[in-house]
């Protein structure tokens, strides 16, 4: 693989991103390409060392008491508390924020049914709710708000110290890419622990299949295809006395400026999954995507990507969310000795033998937990406790920035370049953040290309 890229020495370039602004970005990044490799199909793909296995033990170790915050209390918030929960004792979770007002009340009720009540004057609401929650004497905080406010919340959160567990994705735009990688290098120097709802690389099938990709199973990586393509997701119709910005909070998984559109905000998976296993970046998107059946908000709701690797690999990436469509949410790698892919967690030869299959009753026997929802707090609580650093927001933010890549390429129907993109000053964040009025007007469909003209 000519000219590849180490994904590690990567983020700390791009974290230089988030630190100089937009100074000198190109150089930077060509900066660190460079170097051939001349492995052979029989060596790893990668040593020992280079990469991350998770220890997943069923439960998390015991150890100091710590208070956790939630920052965003609905359905991925609450979802997340419980699964923290679950994962270790001596949890106690003292603070929650949000917007809205029933959001705080519905989790502090199921809170109080497991035996963990949360005082009033720990409740905040508002757009800086974030803060009095992260001020509040919090060890840990839980961020699940729509994902345009994650990098400020995280950026926050490592500003005071404060492990944090981002749900994905961490940006929606290239402007909360550079914020998440400058504050990613931050937490590392703090020696904090960032866990980010990636849970793939928590889920038992995918890390015993990253092992064996990393030991060249399938030998160097040519190509692969990843899918998440489903029914329709939920949305809400607006409510009288919903002002605009409300309106587009309680339905932000159907506006773009919220969710980053649905390659970001559910793809963002399956693309993450590649760069992975691969240990590789896209250089370049070209692509389409368009708009059939969703009833709210000025997403798209299928996108088909082509991303182009430095070293010629391509990877098609298809997702989409309509109803009566065939179903697939999965990943697939080619290599030079074989292939994977997560449909069924095997490794077959050229000509479709079968090399290697997770084990899954190997597992049962191990281990009693299976749901990497819980097992990534099992591993974010282990580091805090052991006081280990380590920061996994910095490859989700890659991940998030090549969502973002694919997304842009199918609005404007060009090629987009991972440099141009690293550097845009495109940023999704509304100039005022408040409960009122919004201009609807800039919030329309993309449109690719440019009409006929006679």
């Amino acid at each position: 693989m000519s000219n590849k890229m180490n994904r590690r020495n990567f983020l700390t370039t791009s974290s230089l991103l988030g630190a100089a602004g937009l100074i000198g970005v190109p150089a930077i990044v060509s900066a660190c390409k460079g170097g051939s490799s001349s492995k052979s199909a029989n060596e790893p793909l990668r040593q020992p060392g280079e990469y991350y296995i998770p220890d997943l033990p069923d439960k998390a170790i015991e150890g100091k008491a710590l208070k956790a915050g939630v920052i965003g209390c609905g359905g991925r918030g609450s979802g997340a508390v419980e699964n923290l929960l679950e994962a270790a004792d001596g949890i106690t979770v003292t603070a929650l924020g949000d917007v809205f007002q029933d959001r705080i009340d519905s989790l502090k009720g199921k809170l109080k049914e497991k035996g963990q009540e949360v005082a009033d004057d720990h409740c905040f609401v508002g757009f800086d709710a974030y803060q009095k929650v992260i001020d509040s004497g919090v060890d840990m905080v839980i961020i699940a708000t729509p994902p345009v406010f994650r990098p400020v919340h995280f950026q926050y959160a490592t500003s005071k110290g404060v492990h944090s567990f981002l749900e994905k994705p961490i940006a929606v735009d290239p402007k909360g890419y550079r914020t998440i990688m400058a504050a990613a290098k931050q937490a590392e120097s703090k020696s904090l622990s960032v866990v980010t709802g990636t849970q793939r690389h928590h889920q038992r099938e995918y890390v015993e299949s990253f092992k064996k990709i990393q030991e060249g199973m399938i030998g160097r990586i040519t190509g692969g295809n990843v899918y998440w393509n489903q029914g329709m997701l939920w949305y809400r119709n607006r409510e009288k006395g919903w002002s605009d910005m409300e309106w587009m909070i309680r339905d932000w998984v159907n506006w773009k400026w919220l969710s980053g559109d649905h390659i970001v905000e559910q793809h963002v998976h399956n693309i993450d999954v590649f760069l992975w296993m691969t240990g590789m970046h896209p250089v370049a998107a070209t692509g389409f995507g368009s708009r059939q059946r969703r009833i709210t908000g000025d997403q798209y709701d299928n996108f088909s990507i082509d991303f182009e690797f430095e070293n010629g690999v391509h990877l098609h990436s298809m997702c989409r969310q309509i109803d009566g469509c065939s179903n697939n949410v999965s990943e697939f790698i080619q290599g030079t000795k074989g292939s994977w892919n997560s449909q069924d967690f095997t490794i077959r030869d050229l000509d479709g033998n079968e090399l290697w299959k997770y084990d899954k009753e190997a597992a049962q026997a191990e281990f009693k937990q299976f749901n990497p929802y819980v097992l990534e707090h099992v591993d974010w609580v282990n580091h805090i406790r052991k006081g280990d650093a380590h920061v996994e927001a910095g490859e989700t933010g890659i991940s998030s920035l090549a969502g973002v890549m694919g997304r842009e390429a199918a609005y404007t129907g060009k090629t987009v370049k991972w440099d141009e993109i690293s550097a845009s000053e495109l940023d999704y964040m509304p100039e005022k953040l408040e409960l009122g009025p919004m201009d609807m007007s800039k919030y329309t469909v993309p449109v690719p290309g440019e009409a006929h003209k006679e």
